[in-house]
């Protein structure tokens, strides 16, 4: 008698994950798990997808994000996603999360919290409720969430973020951390470039993320400098985790400013020696501009900088900041000034070190993209294929296994996912097939949310999630996924906590 599953991927190239050179043969699923991997001629399923000349991974898994709100929107708030493949996103990063924070439904949160708070979504008193919302209304895609410092820090000082906090506010912000990993949350973040938390010596930091060490949970920072004193900020980083004893994630590593171009030889360098004794790896987005609020600060006339969005004037979305002065009749502050809150894209990157950065062996893959604005960075819809593409296969950077393994097996062994990130019997159906020859990043900086081509199914937890050519489904088969926990309950939070 045959055996029987629910899908069959049959004669697929399969790239595990786990860097290990490509197979040829078949992935069979049953319910969320899967359950055989090579020849299955003597099985039969529900479905059977012929997969020839495609290949099958492991559902890519973006290290960075700021789906926060995303994930508890829909299919719809996701397809930017989950056209590229990912089936797990990163969420709280750069110290900016949705929960756990109180504060008044009157109080504009200072920017970047805006990047992830609009009106109506301060209402996250605990992480546990946010996780609960993810139970009761499953995401589309797996959320594994990070505790923001600004959040914290925003509600601890009541606002009054312009200096050190006191002993007793660090003490707050370490319990309420605490609290949060003990429901389900799985690191603590930190973004100590913005206002609202560059005034924090790393002291206080340190302080805080003292609550990860009995919950063997994360320190994940967007580094005070990512320029001039890129060095002394990663040295900083390396303590915090050192002292706090926990594994350190480097957010979006880079070399900003032209002065600072080719200076990824010395930040790797760095790295590298230490990653000797203590664990440190790093994200990065395969694109040379970055993009984040707008702020008048970093604005320079060799960094030319694209509106994404403008609270005032809404029409600017998409427009070069420099054109948008000289139709004012300003220069390039003048003209932020009145376009003040908004998003930017900053052009200030090398490519000869995104490619240096995305090449070394601590990397990982991350969109970092910004789900909300008007005119986003092409990262949010094209970063995974863009690396399948342009940088394995156009380029030659490194193989497909290489380029696969940095967007899932490597990422989940960094976050300690357990079973995922990985084609093997017992692992998450969490599932992309891709053609190999045609996959590519179709959005760019002139139509930024252009669907991927050549992603042809996503998989999460076993259930169809992407169709190329029909979009997303309806399916809401996303779960918190939490470090070190199996995850294998739907939302909210995880087994045994």
């Amino acid at each position: 008698m045959a055996l029987r599953c629910d899908l069959i991927l049959r004669d697929a190239t399969i790239i595990d994950g786990t860097g290990a050179a490509r197979v040829h043969g078949d992935v069979g699923v049953t319910g969320d798990r899967i359950v055989a991997t090579g020849d299955l001629g003597g099985w039969a399923a529900d479905r059977e997808v012929m997969a020839t000349g495609r290949v099958v991974a492991p559902g890519f898994i973006d290290a960075h994000t700021h789906d926060d709100r995303a994930v508890l929107c829909g299919p719809a708030c996701m397809g930017c996603k989950m056209s590229q493949g990912v089936t797990t996103v990163v969420v709280g990063n750069c110290g900016i999360s949705l929960s756990p924070i109180r504060f008044s439904p009157k109080m504009r949160p200072l920017p970047p919290l805006d990047l992830v708070f609009a009106d109506g979504w301060a209402r996250f008193g605990e992480f546990g409720e946010y996780a609960e919302e993810l139970r009761r209304s499953p995401a589309p895609v797996n959320t594994y969430a990070l505790i923001g410092h600004m959040t914290l820090r925003v509600e601890a000082m009541a606002g009054d973020t312009q200096r050190p906090a006191t002993d007793r506010e660090a003490a707050a912000m370490q319990v309420r951390l605490r609290d949060a990993l003990a429901q389900g949350a799985s690191g603590f973040s930190t973004g100590l470039y913005y206002p609202p938390s560059k005034f924090a010596p790393t002291g206080e930091v340190i302080a805080i993320a003292e609550a990860l060490r009995a919950a063997r949970g994360l320190y994940v920072t967007h580094m005070r400098d990512e320029g001039v004193g890129v060095l002394e900020s990663i040295e900083e980083t390396l303590k915090i985790g050192r002292d706090a004893g926990a594994p350190v994630v480097i957010s979006h590593h880079k070399c900003a400013m032209p002065e600072n171009y080719g200076r990824s030889n010395e930040t790797l360098a760095l790295l590298e020696r230490n990653a000797r004794t203590q664990e440190v790896a790093y994200d990065v987005y395969p694109y040379a501009a970055g993009s984040t609020v707008l702020m008048l600060h970093v604005l320079r006339d060799d960094v030319p900088v694209k509106i994404t969005w403008s609270v005032p004037h809404p029409e600017m979305a998409g427009r070069w900041l420099h054109e948008i002065a000289a139709e004012w009749g300003t220069d390039n502050k003048g003209a932020a000034e009145r376009l003040l809150p908004a998003g930017a894209i900053y052009f200030q990157m090398d490519e000869a070190d995104v490619q240096r950065i995305l090449k070394h062996d601590l990397s990982m893959v991350g969109s970092d993209g910004i789900p909300h604005d008007t005119f986003p960075h092409p990262r949010l819809w094209g970063t995974f294929p863009r690396v399948l593409g342009h940088y394995a296969r156009d380029l030659g950077l490194f193989s497909l296994e290489t380029a696969v393994h940095k967007m899932t097996g490597r990422t989940a062994g960094v976050f300690g996912m357990v079973d995922r990130g990985v084609i093997r019997a017992g692992a998450f159906a969490d599932l992309v097939l891709f053609d190999p020859a045609t996959v590519r990043d179709a959005a760019d900086f002139d139509a930024p949310t252009r669907p991927a081509e050549g992603i042809i199914e996503t998989w999460v937890n076993g259930e169809t999630a992407y169709v190329g050519g029909a979009g997303a489904t309806e399916a809401r088969a996303g779960r918190l996924v939490t470090r070190h926990q199996s995850g294998a309950v739907s939302g909210g939070l995880p087994a045994g906590r």
